[in-house]
This record gives C-alpha cells, structure tokens and sequence, in this order.
C-alpha cells in the first residue's frame, strides 16, 4: 500500500467544514509534530519499492563482502606466502628495531592494461601500464570506486547496514546524512554522526575499534609485510580478480544510493505532509489526514502520546513497551519467521482493502 500525499490540497479544503457540536481542539505545533511523527513512522514501515530495494541489497552485503575478500585474500597470499609472515614475525619479534609486518584490511591491487596517453601534440594511443585502484575492507573505508587514497572514509555504508541497531539507540540517527545532504557541517549533524560512529565502535580511531567496528574489521583482515601505508605496497593481481573487486566496491555503494533513495522518498512525503499540517487550524482535521493516509489515530491518542508520538502514558501500551526491552536476544530462525509474519500480514492488509 501506498501512501496518498498528492491531493493535500483538496484534502485541506474537504477537511475545513462542520463537525456538529463537539468541542473542537486548537492544532498547536506540539499536537503538528506528533501527528507528523506517527505519520513518518508509518511511512518507513511501508513495503514500497525504495525500502523493498534497500532490504534486498541490505540482504547481499554479507555475502558479497566475503566472496571479494576471499578473492583479495587469495591475491594477497599469492605475494606474500604463509612462509613469509611466519619469517617475517620471527625477525620482528627477535629484532626489537625490526617492524615490519602488521594486520591490514586495505589495499592497493593492480593489472597490467592500456591506457590511453596523449603526446605533446595531442595524439592518443594505447600504452601498456599499470592499472592500479584502493580496496578497503573496513567498515567505515571508502566506497568511491574513483579514490585512490587509503586515507578516505565513509561513514555511509555502516549507517546503512547497521540502520536498525543504531536508530535503536538514544540520540542515534542512522539517516544523519541524508538529512543534512544539502547542509554544511554543523552542530546538530556532527552530533549524530559522532554518536553513530561511537556506537558502531568506530570512534576510537584505526586500531582502537570497539564493537561492530572491531567485529567487522576483525574479520576482514590479513598479515602484511611492508610500511604502514599500503600505496606503497601495490600488489599485482589477474585483470578478471581486479574487475570483480571494482564490481564489488560499486555495489557497496549501491547499497548506500538504494538507502538514500528510499529515505529521501520518505523524507518528500513528509515535506508535503507538514505543509498541509501546517495549514490546519483543528486537530480534528490533521487526525483526517493522517486516516485518511491510512494511519488509524484518536485525538485521545495524540493528547496522551510523548513529543515523539509514542502511547507511553497508555498502560497497556508502556506494560508492552517494558516486556520488550527483555529478552531480546533472536535466533536467525525466530526473524526468518516474523518476516514471514509481517509479509504475510502485509499482503492480507493488502487484499482487504482491494
């Protein structure tokens, strides 16, 4: 089911008309945000394609993320041999002035290709050289199939894939980015991206990660010999082993449009939708709008909802919400079965209303 926000209008006009002797209650801007708040929770549970994309792809990046690492594994393993970290830890741990082997999840692979090559005079042809790109494994490294520079970070792809867990949490926002796409750098926007990266265990810089971070860069990780930095350590792989990374990279960032398509989809509707709240005068009426958008509320509801839109003042609703804050460990098969559940729910909501 789809959301109806293209006739806010004609709503605004149908909605301004007599409600018999009842005691009208005066839309104030607490009552707009609630209203507006138990709208855009709605929108974000809705099965339309943008979130049906982003829960597709969201299921491939485990995958997908291992099939590259093993094929950069098998890349790497092929330079530098089992029998070569074994000797190299031996001279590092017997020399105290020796370091030269460390863990790393990024690297610089290359192929022999052409490229094309202008001469002083403007002519083209095709050289044979080097075709060399950056591949981070980290959680928060770059995505940018363009950069070349294993000092580049972004925080977009972990906001996407933890998603659930991180707006989970209290002054957590996994959509921080989307929101503020069009914004400077400020206050409000560093917060919570500060407070994301905190919670995935990725503010404590490389090598001090905690948590997801520490999980996720633990696994994808392998003993290097050489410096520190890996531009400097280029490692010559087949032109199909370079070609599948390049892919690789691409639907990470995939992954992270098909996120930001569906909030900003969401994020549209609610721009809409604010309008026509704000042009409302009666609660009763911002309450039409939002049934009529398929969201069932009372104006008891909103009265006694917190600033968020939430029914935690209703005992039998805040009783629900204290049972859930236990026992919250589930097994793969327990979410297989709830998804199960919710499509099909999904689907029955779907046939009563055709």
């Amino acid at each position: 089911m789809t959301l109806k926000v293209n006739s806010l209008k004609e709503i605004i006009i149908n909605t301004n008309k007599e409600r018999g002797h009842m005691a009208r209650i005066r839309l104030n801007q607490e009552y707009r945000n609630k209203v507006a708040n138990r709208i855009k929770q709605s929108l974000f549970q809705e099965d339309t394609q943008e979130k049906k994309k982003y829960d597709d792809l969201k299921g491939q990046q485990i995958e997908i993320n291992d099939k590259a690492w093993s094929i950069a594994k098998d890349i790497v393993r092929r330079h530098y041999t089992e029998e070569d970290v074994e000797k190299a830890y031996y001279l590092q741990n017997k020399f105290e002035n020796v370091s030269t082997i460390a863990k790393d999840s990024c690297f610089h692979f290359h192929y022999q290709g052409l490229a094309e090559e202008k001469d002083y005079n403007g002519n083209v042809s095709m050289v044979e050289k080097p075709i060399e790109k950056h591949f981070d494994f980290r959680l928060n490294g770059s995505i940018d199939t363009e950069n070349n520079y294993s000092s580049n970070r972004d925080s977009s792809y972990g906001f996407a894939l933890f998603r659930d867990e991180i707006n989970a949490q209290e002054n957590c926002n996994a959509d921080i980015l989307i929101e503020q796409a069009d914004k400077d750098d400020n206050p409000h926007k560093r917060k919570f991206v500060d407070n994301n990266n905190e919670y995935l265990g990725l503010s404590g810089g490389r090598n001090n990660e905690t948590k997801y971070g520490k999980e996720w860069n633990e696994k994808y990780q392998l003993d290097l010999i050489g410096r520190d930095y890996c531009r400097d350590r280029s490692i010559a792989c087949t032109e199909q082993e370079f070609n599948f990374l390049v892919s690789w990279k691409a639907s990470k960032g995939q992954f992270v449009v098909a996120h930001e398509k569906w909030i900003n989809s969401v994020l549209k509707q609610m721009k809409e939708i604010k309008i026509g709240l704000k042009g409302y005068k009666w609660l009763d009426e911002a309450i039409e709008l939002a049934n009529e958008l398929g969201v069932q509320i009372t104006d008891h509801e909103i009265i006694r909802t917190n600033s968020t839109g939430l029914v935690i003042y209703n005992p039998k609703n805040l009783a629900e919400r204290i049972k859930g804050m236990k026992n919250t460990e589930k097994t793969r098969e327990q979410k297989i079965a709830e998804r199960v559940a919710y499509m099909q729910q999904q689907q029955t909501n779907s046939d009563n209303l055709n």
